[in-house]
């Protein structure tokens, strides 16, 4: 059974010392919009999730070229893949109908369940196939409450010079840059109506209840320490009903963060929040 009532959630996480989000086309400094606000986009939010669902078993679709557990080296092998994916029969149009192509792939992997997918593949015909998933699992950019002081360092890099390794080679130089100290904030909803389309259940739902409270748990890197990115609450909101008592932004506009870390919950008649501690 597919999730039967809207939900809504956040995030209040904790940045102290850190890169949480590098912009590559800016020298990877962390995000930040015009205002000089954190930004961490939903694809990296999203690829946390992804990852910590794999670190439990579950199958993931987009994963990571660190964390890939099948040996495939891209999204196009895994879905061709008769072990891990669809398998080529079930991409030719002429023998599978694109909506149960998407079936398979709702059924096999959590992430495309969730989030939904793109599956854009060649065919007999000039224009080849599309078949679009829309998931049930939305997720807003992190903002940080405040906006952050940026520390800049400039590092020294070396490397052994060729032949034995004998002969040091000649040092460059670089930069690595962290977010001093932040809270920021993320929303995100779940939808029934497209849940009907996927097949995401109640317990799916609650897979992902279980999966923020740890989202940073093992993403540790040289840009990111241990403990230096720490969930502090997860707030979950669960409707009575498929369409929900209120809308999303009125839900989310309840919850004020104060730059400490701290918040206030302003309750809705007949809806109230599951306050959750970090992992």
């Amino acid at each position: 059974m597919s999730l039967r009532n809207k939900i809504d959630f956040a995030v209040i996480f904790s940045v102290k010392n850190a890169n949480p989000n590098g912009d590559p086309l800016n020298g990877n400094r962390p995000r930040t919009d015009y205002e000089g606000f954190g930004e961490i986009s939903d694809v990296c939010l999203k690829r946390k999730i992804r990852d910590r669902l794999q670190d439990v078993g579950e199958s993931i679709f987009v994963q990571s070229d660190e964390k890939k557990t099948d040996g495939l080296p891209s999204l196009k092998a895994r879905a061709e893949s008769e072990e891990f994916g669809l398998g080529k029969n079930a991409l030719n149009v002429k023998k599978t109908k694109p909506e149960e192509t998407a079936q398979l792939a709702c059924q096999k992997w959590f992430d495309v369940r969730t989030f939904g997918q793109l599956f854009a593949f060649k065919s007999e015909t000039k224009d080849g196939v599309s078949i679009p998933i829309r998931g049930p699992v939305s997720i807003q950019s992190a903002f940080s409450i405040e906006p952050v002081s940026i520390t800049s360092t400039q590092i020294t890099k070396s490397v052994s010079g060729e032949g034995d390794g004998s002969k040091k080679g000649s040092d460059t130089m670089g930069m690595k840059h962290r977010v001093d100290k932040a809270v920021y904030v993320t929303f995100g909803a779940m939808s029934p109506q497209l849940a009907e389309r996927t097949a995401f259940s109640d317990g799916d739902a609650e897979k992902i209840k279980a999966t923020l409270p740890k989202l940073f748990e093992g993403d540790a890197s040289s840009a990111r320490p241990e403990g230096s990115m720490v969930v502090e609450k997860v707030i979950w909101w669960q409707h009575n009903s498929k369409a929900g008592q209120y809308s999303s932004a009125k839900v989310h506009r309840t919850l004020n963060v104060k730059p400490d870390g701290s918040y206030e919950l302003h309750n809705l008649d007949g809806l109230v929040p599951e306050e959750i501690d970090g992992f």
